[in-house]
């Protein structure tokens, strides 16, 4: 397999245990939901911030009807998911706005989670064998961006109104005040993948597998699960070829 002329970073988002006290589910044949992270900071009065009771009817997932009036930071944005216009990210933590900063057009962005093992009930998702799923939890990749343009919150302030315009429904924007030390705008070859693709071991979410310890080069701080990943091109080829092969499995090889 020839290499990828392009690096990679992969970085932890969405609903966990102590935001808001839950994690997305992950199911036996590999399908999952995707849920945001509650919104912590205010947010203008005038832009349009969906709660998670908006998203409730779209998702599987049970919310809780106390959240239902809480607005969501729902970033990163995949088109096609609930709310969402483009695919943008932002963020305001140094420690991520570092590597994605570095980005350049054709490098990727991936995404990914902690989500909770659900059981299979017997139904047509159900796998007889079943020994690739954590119990309890693990981390998977959940979807990436291509990335077209990654900017620092300085040269964002410097755009027209009109270069703004592809990140006006990020999360970060809609704030009262733009906080975000770096943007990333993905291509239309951008997606929120149909299967999660592992990054724990089936023995235990807390356990890397080779995804994580023969390919990345983490920031070595905290649990290797909230650390920013990187991928140099060749780490980069290799895990590109695993996503395309779990998207290939999951359309029937279509």
């Amino acid at each position: 397999m020839s290499p990828s002329p392009h690096r990679a970073v992969a970085i932890n988002v969405g609903a966990n245990t102590s935001l808001p006290g839950f994690r997305g589910p992950i199911y036996p044949d590999g399908s999952f939901e995707y849920v945001p992270i509650p919104e912590r900071e205010s947010t203008d009065p005038d832009a349009s911030v969906p709660t998670y009771g908006d998203l409730a009817a779209s998702l599987r997932t049970p919310i809780p009807e106390e959240l239902f009036d809480r607005e969501v930071h729902l970033d990163p944005e995949f088109a096609g998911y609930p709310c969402c216009e483009r695919y943008t990210y932002g963020d305001e933590h140094g420690v991520k706005a570092g590597p994605l900063s570095r980005l350049d057009p054709g490098d990727r962005l991936y995404f990914y989670a902690t989500l909770s093992s659900v059981e299979s009930t017997g139904g047509a998702d159900s796998h007889d064998g079943n020994n690739w799923l954590p119990p309890e939890w693990g981390a998977f990749l959940i979807g990436h961006f291509e990335v077209e343009q990654s900017l620092t919150g300085e040269a964002y302030a410097e755009l027209s109104p009109g270069e703004r315009g592809p990140f006006a429904n990020n999360a970060h924007v809609k704030r009262t005040e733009v906080d975000a030390a770096v943007f990333v705008l993905g291509t239309d070859e951008s997606r929120l993948y149909d299967r999660a693709v592992p990054l724990s071991t089936p023995e235990a979410g807390s356990e890397a597998n080779d995804l994580v310890t023969r390919l990345s080069n983490d920031s070595g701080r905290g649990p290797w699960w909230r650390r920013v990943l990187r991928f140099d091109p060749d780490a980069a080829g290799e895990l590109a070829a695993v996503v395309r092969r779990r998207a290939h499995e999951s359309t029937g090889g279509k």
